[in-house]
């Protein structure tokens, strides 16, 4: 599936890399994006390298049922946030509150999964959206909101595709 999910990792850390990369201005956000993409692009290719297929084929009907259901309610409540915030004229919650949803939705996924590994961007996405929150709470900048819950947020992401190439890459322990 995208090479143990570090294609969706490191694309969704592109994704949350551009929010930080808002808070630039002037000529270092254009790098910033480039170097973003650099490293996704080579968390990808490392996977495909060093990683193996998927094995069994697709999944089971109930765990793809599962795996809809819970993507299903993430966006959801993702729209519902955008919805919510725009009317309450706080659009700079977006992020941090998204943040939360992102990184809660990775711990039931990773029972579908059976990757605890997944424990790891759950805690840690939720970390950025409460660090955002935060910063908005101390009357923090807009842009200070969105550096911290994209960095953190991207960081992680490609931390844990990092770790799961790495991962890959080990010898099976004999007693394992």
């Amino acid at each position: 599936m995208f090479k143990s999910g570090v294609g969706f990792l490191a694309l969704f850390g592109v994704g949350w890399w551009l929010l930080a990369t808002s808070a630039f201005s002037g000529p270092a956000r254009p790098v910033a994006i480039a170097a973003g993409c650099v490293v996704a692009v080579a968390l990808m290719l490392a996977a495909r390298r060093s990683l193996p297929a998927s094995e069994g084929g697709p999944f089971p009907p109930d765990r793809r049922r599962r795996f809809h259901q819970i993507n299903g309610l993430q966006w959801l409540l993702i729209i519902a946030i955008a919805v919510g915030c725009a009317r309450a004229g706080e659009p700079v919650l977006v992020p941090p509150l998204v943040a939360v949803v992102v990184g809660l939705h990775f711990l039931p996924l990773a029972a579908v999964f059976g990757q605890p590994r997944l424990r790891v961007p759950a805690a840690l996405l939720t970390a950025a959206g409460a660090g955002g929150l935060a910063v908005w709470a101390a009357d923090g900048a807009d842009a200070t909101v969105r550096l911290v819950v994209g960095l953190v947020a991207a960081l992680s992401l490609w931390g844990v595709g990092a770790w799961t190439v790495a991962a890959g890459r080990e010898p099976a322990r004999a007693d394992a």
